[in-house]
């Protein structure tokens, strides 16, 4: 396999990493939420992590916004969209840009990780991103998606 079709395996891999959560947490399929934890019952989906996973120099501040419906839809959706646009390969530089941050966000939330002291999967999975953020990649919907008028003339779409 050609290296471009790698990446668009990183790619699709990396977008079912930020889209299974989403599902999940929305709907509480039992794998990291509970059935009667989802989202659409009414529960918050950044509460637990927030409010009981953070440590470190920057817990106060995560704690303090445990379960803030403003974090909440602003995690919901950016799990959504960065998702759908890495798996399609649309929006890349957006998409990967938002993946990143929130991906650094979460990484200080950890802060120490617990394997090792400076490096875990989310500062691998943010530089992944870095990568792909201008890389064209086979089997995406990217030609479509720049040659939208409202793309054309917001170069940061693409």
């Amino acid at each position: 396999m050609k290296k471009e079709g790698l990446f668009s395996v990183l790619r699709i891999f990396l977008g079912f990493t930020f889209l299974w959560p989403f599902f999940d947490k929305l709907l509480g399929l039992g794998f990291t939420t509970a059935a009667d934890k989802s989202w659409l019952l009414g529960n918050s989906p950044t509460y637990g992590f927030l409010a009981m996973a953070t440590k470190g120099p920057f817990a106060f501040a995560f704690k303090a916004i445990a379960g803030n419906v403003f974090v909440d839809w602003l995690f919901m959706v950016g799990l959504l969209l960065i998702g759908i646009g890495l798996i399609f390969g649309v929006a890349m530089r957006i998409s990967c840009y938002s993946g990143t941050l929130l991906l650094f966000l979460m990484w200080l939330a950890v802060l120490p990780p617990e394997h090792n002291p400076i490096i875990d999967d989310h500062l691998i999975y943010g530089v992944a991103l870095l990568i792909l953020a201008n890389i064209k990649t086979p089997y995406s919907l990217s030609k479509w998606w720049t040659s939208l008028k409202v793309v054309k003339r917001n170069k940061w779409l693409e």
